[in-house]
């Protein structure tokens, strides 16, 4: 096993911090999402003037980047 000098351990640091940021980011942005389509849904089904297949469609596709997006979120790792 290849000993590490101090700028090569600096250096994987920086990159594993950097993929937490964009798994953060990613996260943020699903869930952003996701609340997008449930407040489509809750507009479309309050005012009845989508059909019911897109708005299920919508809802499910919503929940599913709202609920991927928080749980992303909450488990990673903020190692800064």
């Amino acid at each position: 096993m290849k000993n590490l000098s101090k700028s090569e351990i600096v250096d994987t640091n920086l990159i594993k911090n950097n993929i937490m940021n964009v798994k953060r980011i990613f996260g943020t942005i699903l869930t952003l999402l996701g609340i997008g389509g449930l407040i489509y849904v809750g507009n479309g089904l309050i005012t009845k003037g989508v059909a019911n297949m897109p708005i299920i469609v919508v809802g499910i596709i919503g929940l599913l980047f709202f609920f991927a997006g928080i749980s992303l979120v909450k488990n990673t790792k903020d190692e800064s």
